[in-house]
């Protein structure tokens, strides 16, 4: 199971959400170029770079992501979401040096953009939801779109990526029955994010079938365990 280090992106800051809030924002730090090197360096093989700005519609980092995006990607496969809703945009952070990129909000609202944007990159379909309803708009809004749904109706998907908001950046575990329901349903691969607090529940997700990755940020930015020790974790 592979691990992908977040860095979300605020103003060129590196920062973290409690539940997609943006009023309870935490800066971890102010070089994302640095923080990048520091994953790679202890042994990361994907960095997931989230555009906060952009995922709000207001602004957009894309100059730092592609700055990490070369500077590092000879060593890491860099995925990217966040105000991804064009093949303009997927074109663009293709051409930076981007892997995967992550289309969530877009894909929600026009299931076949993504058909079209997986012609040029590979997509991860971020299905970012509230009890199992799918939110958009950098998580503002709710969708009538269920979980059980969107794991069907997405073919050119290379992987889906789903969060459980009411646990992303609260230290409060990953929703291990939720995920292991819904990896059932799909053979595209699936990658965890929200929640994970402790090394435990990285061994608790590497257990469970059809989870590909999980995405873990702020227990790495409150030294709760290393980058080393994830990946240790997830491949015992």
């Amino acid at each position: 199971m592979d691990l992908y280090p977040a860095i979300d992106l605020r103003g060129g800051r590196v920062v973290r959400l409690e539940q997609g809030d943006f009023a309870r924002e935490r800066m971890y730090g102010s070089d994302p170029l640095e923080v990048a090197r520091r994953f790679v360096d202890d042994g990361a093989v994907w960095l997931h770079i989230v555009d906060l700005d952009a995922a709000k519609g207001d602004g957009n980092n894309r100059a730092v992501v592609k700055q990490i995006a070369q500077a590092v990607g000879e060593h890491v496969r860099v995925q990217t979401g966040g105000g991804v809703r064009s093949v303009t945009d997927a074109q663009q952070l293709a051409d930076a040096g981007v892997t995967r990129v992550v289309m969530g909000s877009a894909a929600v609202r026009e299931p076949q953009l993504v058909d079209d944007v997986a012609r040029i990159i590979d997509v991860a379909v971020g299905l970012d939801h509230r009890n199992g309803e799918v939110a958009t708009d950098g998580w503002l809004r709710g969708s009538t779109l269920t979980l059980t749904v969107a794991v069907a109706q997405y073919p050119a998907a290379a992987a889906f990526i789903i969060t459980d908001i009411s646990r992303d950046g609260m230290l409060a575990g990953p929703d291990i029955d939720g995920l292991r329901d819904i990896a059932t349903l799909t053979t595209t691969p699936i990658v965890a994010s929200g929640g994970v607090a402790e090394l435990g529940d990285l061994r608790e997700l590497r257990d469970v079938r059809g989870l590909a990755g999980v995405i873990v940020g702020k227990a790495l930015y409150e030294g709760r365990f290393t980058t080393r020790d994830a990946l240790r974790a997830l491949q015992q």
